[in-house]
């Protein structure tokens, strides 16, 4: 069973494992914590459940939440959900980046974990389409988001610009 979990603190163990170990830089995945130490994941998980409610967050930045995607007792993977837009996010990563761990990957973790988080941004976000961004170079992460109602917006010479209309006719 596939599930979504905001950080929190009674899952720490596993949640520090698994964001220790996503990289810098993954596909346009950005993780601020690759290779932390166990004692400085408290301060960091602090950071990502503050930033949830628009606290702690740097300069430029917008509220947003971090959910783990869980496959029963398992973090299969990591989803930022941005509450809104600021002109950076526009023509930038936009409201949803996600991250699937290799040994999860092209199994569908990525289309039913993309499913879940469109479900809450549907609910979050003022807009009224969901935008995420994918690279050209990274076509199983567009097929996911074409799966889930996503189409192409526009391109520029690296990147496809996705969009997903809240109210799907």
């Amino acid at each position: 069973m596939f599930y979504l979990k905001k950080a929190n603190k009674a899952d720490i163990e596993k949640e520090y494992i698994f964001v220790r170990d996503i990289p810098a830089d993954e596909n346009g995945f950005i993780n601020d914590y690759p290779n932390i130490d166990r004692k400085n994941f408290d301060d960091a998980l602090d950071t990502l459940i503050a930033n949830s409610y628009g606290e702690r967050l740097p300069d430029g930045y917008v509220p947003a939440t971090t959910y783990f995607l869980w496959h029963d007792d398992d973090i299969v993977g990591e989803f930022q959900l941005r509450q809104h837009l600021c002109d950076s996010l526009i023509e930038g990563s936009g409201h949803i980046g996600y991250y699937i761990a290799p040994e999860y990957r092209r199994k569908g973790y990525a289309t039913e974990g993309l499913k879940l988080i469109i479900e809450k941004a549907k609910k979050t976000i003022p807009e009224d389409e969901i935008y995420l961004h994918v690279y050209k170079s990274n076509p199983a992460s567009l097929k996911v988001m074409q799966k889930n109602g996503g189409y192409i917006h526009h391109e520029n010479d690296e990147s496809y610009f996705v969009r997903i209309k809240k109210e799907q006719k």
